[in-house]
Order: C-alpha cells, then structure tokens, then sequence
C-alpha cells in the first residue's frame, strides 16, 4: 500500500464543551497519513489515487459549518470522511486544538483506523504523528 500525508494543516473550526471554546472559532492543526491504491504510481493518473487537494478542501468545507464537543468526535468525522468519500482503506489522524490552555502548546487526539477491519499496515510513514 502507498500513502499521502498531509503535514501541519491548519483549519478554523467550532470544537469544545466550554462557553469560551463554543463561541469563537479556534485553530486547530491536522496531521494525515492515509492508504492509496498501488495503481496510481503504475499508471501516473491521477484518477487512480485520492487528490489530496480535494481531501484539503472537503475538511475545510466541513469544519466551516460543523460544530463538535469532543476533538475526539471532529477526528472520527474526518476519518469518517476519508473512507466514505475517497474509499481510503487506512487512516492515520493526529488532531490537535493549538493554545487553548495557558502554558500548554497543544491539546490533541491521536486515532488510527482501517475501513472494514483492514489492519493498519506496520510500516505506514508517521508524517507529524505519535509512533
């Protein structure tokens, strides 16, 4: 299997349970590593892999107008969204609310997921995520 990662992505969203988090948008930052098909860099089309322009902008598009309490949840809607509208097989997410507590740099969450019970490949790049 081949991967796309996504480093570093900033986008804007609602998230959180407190009165302060619930009002004002809040930055967060996106980690991505995600499975392809083989046959992308076979054919050099790129029909044959998911766009990650177009991952870019859904998660934009989304995290405009969807609101969550739990980062936890935000994290499952992407990874949601990575294997029902580009047929990802394997996600790696990490997803972190950037200065939201005093003294601390940022408060995130970690979740890795195959679609249909597909094991998590053991040599998958880590692209700014834990382990």
């Amino acid at each position: 299997m081949d991967f796309i990662f996504i480093e570093a992505l900033r986008v804007k969203s609602r998230v959180g349970i407190y009165p302060r988090e619930r009002v004002a948008e809040q930055t967060l930052e996106l980690n991505l590593t995600f499975g392809v098909p083989d046959a992308a860099a076979e054919h050099d089309d790129i029909a044959d892999t998911i766009d990650y322009a177009q991952v870019i902008s859904r998660i934009r598009e989304e995290l405009a107008v969807q609101q969550f309490n739990l980062i936890e949840t935000l994290g499952e809607f992407i990874v949601k969204l990575l294997f029902d509208e580009f047929g990802a097989p394997w996600v790696k997410l990490a997803i972190a609310k950037i200065g939201v507590m005093k003294d601390v740099r940022r408060v995130g969450v970690f979740i890795q997921r195959g679609r249909n019970g597909v094991p998590p490949p053991d040599h998958a790049p880590t692209a700014g995520l834990p382990g």
